[in-house]
């Protein structure tokens, strides 16, 4: 009589002793998953905000001119970098949509700053702009025989080279998620508007846009969360120089790092929560619609 009343107990069900042998495969395939989520991720997080739990690192962090310059820096690489990133982003998905084959070739060889790994790509970059040995300046001196810039030694020069480094590497990829969706439009909406006599301007607002709006949205928020963490494009072109004037919150922990300050560095990183939470509860709200 115990074990009818248990068995009909609310809960009961989801016993191991009731699972079906494939529910218990399941279970089973899922626990490396959770150690791994506990061991790298739970535990990482949680020992950081107990590394940054003082307050006294927080007024020493606000105190310190650099972290001030470093927030600017990070807002400015965000708002212009990935602005322009997914615009030029959506405008060239219509060029690599079309089906030729010169532009196949012309895809293979956009990818490919994506594709190569970052060490490889950004430090040719660096080199490129040495102003004693690099191409660029070589390039300069044969034109106009005056020598280059020294491209990296501005700040806003360099903070600014950073950014195009940013859009040039990761551009590929956006683009490459844009031209998916714009495949994935019925074309029978393109040929209707053309018998309605539609422009080519008036079939991207009234036909492209709906359709890649809400995939464009999804993009640019996490192409946002992915740039905020964005350590190669700085770190491997200017170092964060000169004099740490083009830091961003990504790079700016290493610095204190240095400095044997951890805790400073795990609240520089904490800093950045307040832009990253909102942004994924408006990505998973808006993906639930």
């Amino acid at each position: 009589m115990a074990s009818t009343v248990q068995s009909d107990a609310p809960g009961a069900g989801f016993r191991l002793s009731r699972m079906t042998p494939a529910e218990r495969l399941g279970l089973l395939m899922l626990v490396p998953y959770v150690i791994l989520f506990l061991v790298f991720v739970l535990y990482p997080v949680g020992y950081g905000l107990w590394l940054a739990r003082n307050p006294d690192s927080y007024v020493k962090l606000a105190a310190d001119p650099i972290f001030f310059r470093t927030v600017i820096n990070t807002l400015i690489f965000l708002g212009v970098g990935i602005t322009l990133k997914m615009i030029i982003a959506l405008f060239l998905s219509d060029f690599f949509v079309q089906d030729r084959w010169w532009i196949r070739i012309l895809a293979l060889i956009f990818i490919l700053p994506w594709a190569v790994p970052s060490i490889t790509t950004i430090l040719s970059v660096r080199f490129m702009l040495n102003p004693e040995w690099g191409i660029i300046n070589h390039a300069i001196f044969a034109l106009t025989g005056d020598d280059g810039p020294n491209w990296l030694n501005n700040p806003t020069l360099a903070l600014s080279l950073a950014m195009a480094v940013h859009i040039w590497k990761s551009l590929p990829f956006w683009t490459l998620i844009l031209v998916a969706g714009r495949l994935a439009i019925p074309s029978d909406l393109y040929e209707a508007a053309s018998v309605d006599g539609a422009t080519t301007f008036q079939k991207f607002r009234f036909v492209t846009w709906p359709s890649l709006r809400t995939l464009w949205l999804t993009c640019l928020i996490l192409s946002t969360l992915w740039s905020l963490g964005d350590f190669n494009s700085v770190y491997l072109l200017t170092g964060g120089g000169p004099a740490d004037l083009t830091h961003v919150l990504a790079t700016l922990g290493l610095r204190y790092l240095r400095l044997d300050q951890v805790d400073m560095s795990v609240a520089a990183v904490v800093c950045a929560m307040p832009l990253v939470v909102p942004l994924i509860y408006f990505m998973m709200k808006r993906l639930a619609k």
